[in-house]
């Protein structure tokens, strides 16, 4: 097999343990999963009752345009239905940005550490990978700036950011585009940009009619609780979608993710709920982090970054045993801390509970 060097030695994504898995191994009959950052309230109750009243001919291909869905997400963000593409998740629009943009010779500017399908495409394409360390949990942008050269092709921007969650701030982020050169794609990834509450962060659509270099990605896999469906998008003028979209699967949303998503984008009041209790989740977690004096990150997610002063992996087995599945911070190159979604305040309160008792058996509460 003539396999791409690239790719010797590559390993699969490794997910988080499912469930059902979980169950299994410790012999548990219930489990709370605040690995993934799902949104734990679900998806809007318009959603269920759609799936309940509506019936799809399933030997039909899909609309290969998403017709419905791009018109109502383009009313909704007020640009025209030329300036989105849409993928099988954010996930599969990053691919369709390295494949189309990155090759050997190349290079792409990223933060260190930030999501790891960044880097993994890169990898796969052959790209010259830089990587630029946070500055307390934020991008160092005067550092990405340096790292940029003649043979910068792509520089990603997760904002908020995954795992820390922090955003990157308006005057910050304009000053950078200001000066990346125009020949130099800037992915604005804003998977969890329904949750930011930070006064200080603006809505980056103006940025396309701004900077013709930038595309921005956005998803409802998470604060509208869409997961299983897979449906992303990205926004950016005409020009640069139209460069994009030969890449894209000619059918890549299904039938039934298109028509769930125009559902829940409708549902504006849902979003506000999800956003207000998640607001309340995350200051449970950090008043037990303040009180025990546990470092975080002051996030604009439904996930926070925690220390836990003790080997990440161990917290992350000694959790799963008592039916808690978060992620280990050593796994996403922040060892010392975990990172768990923000649950129900129920959710909430058996995991920092949990979390106490493994904590004072790792000693490090006395």
């Amino acid at each position: 097999m003539k396999w791409k060097e690239q790719i010797t030695g590559m390993k699969a994504y490794q997910p988080g343990k499912s469930i059902d898995a979980v169950k299994k191994e410790f012999g548990l009959d219930e489990i709370v999963k605040l690995a993934s950052n799902e949104n734990p309230f679900g998806s809007s109750p318009k959603v269920r009752e759609f799936l309940a009243n509506e019936s799809f001919n399933f030997a039909l291909y899909p609309d290969g345009y998403a017709t419905n869905l791009r018109a109502a997400v383009a009313t909704k963000l007020g640009v025209e239905e030329n300036e989105l593409i849409f993928g099988n998740g954010s996930d599969e629009l990053i691919s369709i940005i390295t494949r189309a943009l990155l090759y050997p010779g190349v290079n792409t500017v990223m933060a260190k550490p930030t999501f790891s399908q960044y880097g993994l495409n890169a990898k796969i394409e052959g790209a010259e990978i830089r990587e630029v360390p946070l500055v307390d949990g934020n991008h160092d942008l005067d550092a990405m700036l340096e790292a940029i050269d003649d043979n910068t092709a792509v520089v990603w921007v997760c904002s908020p950011n995954n795992p820390t969650g922090v955003v990157v701030e308006d005057a910050p982020l304009q000053a950078f585009l200001k000066k990346v050169p125009s020949d130099v794609l800037v992915v604005l990834d804003e998977a969890y940009f329904e949750y930011v509450t930070n006064a200080r962060h603006k809505d980056t659509i103006p940025y396309i009619q701004d900077y013709p270099n930038v595309i921005i990605l956005r998803t409802f896999s998470k604060a509208y609780g869409l997961a299983a469906f897979r449906v992303g998008y990205g926004i950016a003028n005409k020009e640069l979608i139209a460069k994009l979209d030969p890449v894209r699967g000619p059918f890549n949303n299904t039938v039934l993710s298109q028509a769930i998503a125009q559902v829940a984008l409708e549902d504006d009041a849902y979003i506000e709920k999800c956003r207000d209790e998640n607001n309340k989740g995350k200051k449970q977690i950090e008043e037990f982090c303040e009180k025990n004096n546990l470092h975080f990150f002051t996030t604009d997610t439904n996930f926070i970054l925690m220390e836990v002063k003790v080997d990440s992996d161990v917290v992350f087995q000694e959790l799963m045993k008592r039916g808690f599945i978060i992620r280990s911070g050593n796994a996403l190159g922040t060892p010392g801390y975990i990172r768990v979604t923000i649950g129900t305040q129920a959710q909430n309160e058996g995991f920092l509970t949990q979390l106490e008792v493994v904590l004072q058996e790792q000693g490090v509460f006395s």
